[in-house]
């Protein structure tokens, strides 16, 4: 065989070897990433539940309910057709409140999502934010770590606050404005009067008994 022959065989093996390489790294990678996730799975799912169920006893004190809220939850379709995840507190088994999300269309930033809680007369027993990308220092006076004007919404409701004050005060409502940031809880006032609107127009679906699971006869057993 003469040396070019030789060194063209040589050369038509490379393209044959890299893609095996290629392959078994990535089988390897593949393996061991699937191996990783299945092993953290379970973890990161009890961190978002431990996290769930902080920010809804925030909304809802836990001393008002016996029930766990992350477990009696309803979907209910929202205002612009999307689903909405409500989560009721009870009472043995008497609703006493809801928690639910809800978002603006748009802060000064993007869109603010808060979750709030609302008593089973109509009163809001709180509001958090749940994510937002306002400014530092000035729109995140919003976050009750930062301030506490998020907790002025506290036991408001139709009822006692006419639907023409749910505005800031630089607009004739009655909340308070920040100092350089008016858009921010402008619109924050207007998401959670619509979480109330959310509250008062789905009522029927709201407080529907929960589905009971039937009681298998005697001598039948059931499956999970």
């Amino acid at each position: 065989m003469s040396e070019a022959s030789s060194t063209n065989l040589k050369f038509d093996k490379k393209p044959f070897v890299l893609a095996v390489t290629l392959t078994l790294f990535a089988t390897v990678a593949a393996a061991l990433l699937a191996f990783g996730d299945a092993k953290t799975r379970p973890e990161i799912a009890l961190r978002l539940a431990e996290d769930l169920n902080a920010i809804l006893s925030q909304v809802v004190p836990a001393k008002l309910h016996d029930n766990e809220l992350s477990k009696d939850t309803l979907i209910i379709t929202g205002p612009d057709g999307t689903p909405v995840t409500v989560y009721r507190a009870r009472q043995g088994e008497h609703i006493i409140g809801f928690a639910y999300p809800v978002t603006s269309e748009s802060g000064y930033a993007g869109p603010i999502e808060l979750v709030m809680g609302v008593s089973a007369k109509g009163e809001i027993l709180g509001v958090r934010v749940l994510s937002h990308t306002e400014t530092p220092g000035l729109g995140d006076q919003i976050e009750i770590q930062k301030s506490d004007w998020i907790l002025s919404f506290n036991g408001l409701s139709f009822a006692n606050l006419a639907p023409d004050k749910w505005g800031v005060k630089k607009d004739g409502g009655t909340f308070d404005q920040f100092s350089g940031a008016t858009i921010t809880p402008r619109t924050v006032v207007k998401t959670v009067k619509q979480g109330l609107t959310f509250f008062h127009d789905h009522q029927s679906a709201l407080f529907a008994p929960a589905p009971i699971s039937p009681t298998p006869k005697s001598g039948e057993t059931t499956h999970g």
